[in-house]
């Protein structure tokens, strides 16, 4: 009976173990099993964040990569417009330059056509008291073929007619300026933009030497010239330098210099000083703008001028609406002198 209860109990610790050790072996298991979730969950968490971040980068970049495109398409757009600009400019400019009688259209000048600034204001100047008729002197610019000489005379009013030098285009101005008793040349020079360059422009970059040169043959062409004023020349009369170098030249030949004022900008007043000259300058543009009415109101604007400070310059072109009001602002001219340049 001893040895059978002992053979039972062997068994039953025996099962024992093995339940323990199966038991040990599962808990493992699942413990093996439990670690490898977890740590393969945190390994697909990071997968999937850096997946995640990948598309923001991704969409980051297609963002700046439209963004970029928009600006491209912006600037592509801008540079159209801006050539679809400069086209209607130059269609309109051509539509203007045919309004006007070929016989009369000349040098064109630094202003734009189809949107006009207001002209430089001329100078501050002292009121002064005269005792005998102020006197205003009208220059006529871009004189330069018969048919505008024979206009200008036709008005019998003292105009100084200013010549431009000879050219390809009007090859006879300087055999015309040779009839006249007294004339002033309209010298080219240098602007900040140009509409239309003069084949023989003065530049600022231009030396003593080249400048002497040019004054030379102007003298040469003009033998009685005494008077000259700037065509254009915003650029040139703004730099003192080159100013020095041209009064310099010009002071040699006993010839006097009338600035247009086409900058406010300019720097004769104070060259002319320095040289102990006289400064004259432009009061009024008579045509600015080309129709009649306009310019019958800047000549009494001259007319005006001239009666407050004693003297005026006003500047006007051989056009047929300035030449025609000219014309018809005859009587306006009673109450003042109306003379020469040489006679202010």
């Amino acid at each position: 009976m001893a040895k059978r209860k002992k053979k039972s109990q062997n068994k039953s610790s025996k099962l024992l173990i093995y339940i323990a050790w199966s038991l040990a072996s599962i808990a493992l298991l699942l413990s093996v099993l439990l670690a490898g979730y977890y740590f393969g969950y945190e390994n697909a968490q990071t997968d999937v964040i850096e997946q995640e971040q990948v598309k923001k980068d991704k969409r980051l970049e297609l963002l700046k990569e439209l963004k970029k495109s928009e600006k491209d398409k912006e600037k592509i757009v801008l540079k159209e417009e801006k050539k679809d600009n400069e086209e209607e400019v130059k269609k309109r400019l051509k539509e203007v330059i045919k309004t006007v009688p070929k016989d009369l259209v000349s040098a064109t000048h630094e202003y734009e056509v189809t949107e006009i600034p207001k002209p430089p204001k001329a100078i501050k100047r002292k009121i002064s008291i005269t005792t005998g008729k102020p006197k205003l002197a009208i220059i006529i610019d871009d004189v330069c073929v018969r048919k505008q000489v024979k206009a200008i005379k036709n008005l019998q009013l003292p105009l100084t007619m200013s010549f431009l030098p000879p050219s390809s285009s009007r090859p006879n101005s300087a055999k015309l300026a040779s009839k006249e008793s007294f004339y002033m040349v309209h010298l080219p020079m240098e602007a900040m933009s140009f509409t239309a360059e003069e084949p023989t422009t003065l530049y600022i970059q231009d030396s003593q030497k080249k400048i002497a040169k040019r004054i030379d043959k102007i003298r040469k062409l003009f033998p009685k010239v005494k008077y000259i004023n700037n065509h254009t020349g915003s650029k040139f009369t703004s730099n003192e330098v080159a100013m020095n170098r041209l009064i310099n030249v010009l002071n040699s030949h006993n010839i006097n210099f009338i600035d247009s004022r086409t900058t406010a900008k300019t720097k004769v007043p104070k060259v002319m000083k320095n040289y102990g000259l006289k400064y004259i300058s432009r009061d009024v543009f008579l045509d600015h703008r080309m129709d009649k009415a306009y310019v019958k109101k800047q000549i009494k604007e001259a007319i005006r001028i001239a009666k407050k400070h004693g003297t005026a310059v006003a500047i006007g072109h051989p056009h047929k609406n300035t030449l025609l009001a000219l014309k018809e602002s005859k009587k306006l001219f009673d109450g003042i002198e109306l003379v020469y340049i040489n006679k202010l």
